[in-house]
């Protein structure tokens, strides 16, 4: 069975376009977003790459950490840089990790054990299930996963969207309900009792008995003293 939510994510030793790293330590205390790509040059990917150099301080002011995956050499990586700056007008300011052995692509279920050889033999289409959004908690668990097809750029908005969801939840006794957005009304977990609940969040509406409606409980904490 693939790497699924709730699994601890693979640890792993790699170059990157900033130098080596071990996987679990580069993360640190912080959350983290592995985003992975067919191959070098390919032109969804360029635009998704430029669009998440543009969008890192996003990613920063929530404690996020970003690096993307390729299937080719970190020279090849270096090389492809130059084009995104010059067609996206930014360049990966995150590091971007060089899988020409195919290891860390197979470690996290997105290439078949069998997948051997030269990389540069390969096409994108033959690495296109190289595709994923990972996002990984601060506990290494993974959170969120995504895949998307080579034809369709990935919506890095709906990540953030997500990491807000996931680091609220980790934080309060809570789900957020379809399209939330930070500030929105949440909705009680279902594992709080009537009672729980009466203590921590006080009233709700409830138009049901299962869908406990509060509002946000984080917009006390980003309130001003």
């Amino acid at each position: 069975m693939g790497l699924q939510i709730g699994d601890t994510a693979p640890d792993f030793e790699a170059q990157t376009t900033e130098g080596s790293i071990r996987f679990h330590d580069w993360i640190g205390d912080s959350w983290a977003v592995l985003f992975s790509h067919p191959k070098d040059f390919t032109p969804v990917c360029t635009t998704e790459l430029g669009y998440m150099a543009k969008i890192k301080p996003e990613f920063d002011s929530r404690n996020v950490k970003i690096i993307g995956l390729s299937v080719d050499t970190t020279s090849d990586h270096e090389a492809w840089a130059k084009d995104i700056e010059e067609t996206q007008g930014t360049a990966p300011n995150y590091p971007i990790i060089g899988d020409a052995d195919f290891k860390i692509s197979k470690m996290y279920g997105m290439l078949t054990a069998d997948v051997s050889g030269d990389p540069k033999a390969r096409t994108p289409a033959d690495n296109q299930t190289v595709r994923n959004v990972f996002v990984i908690g601060p506990d290494k668990k993974v959170k969120l996963i995504l895949v998307y097809p080579m034809t369709t750029g990935r919506n890095f908005d709906e990540v953030l969207r997500v990491i807000d969801s996931l680091q609220l939840t980790a934080q309060h006794k809570v789900s957020t309900p379809v399209n939330w957005k930070q500030g929105e009304d949440v909705i009680i977990a279902g594992s709080v009792s009537n009672e729980e609940a009466k203590e921590i969040f006080g009233d709700w509406e409830a138009p049901k008995p299962y869908i406990r409606i509060v509002p946000d409980p984080a917009t006390r904490e980003r309130v001003p003293a």
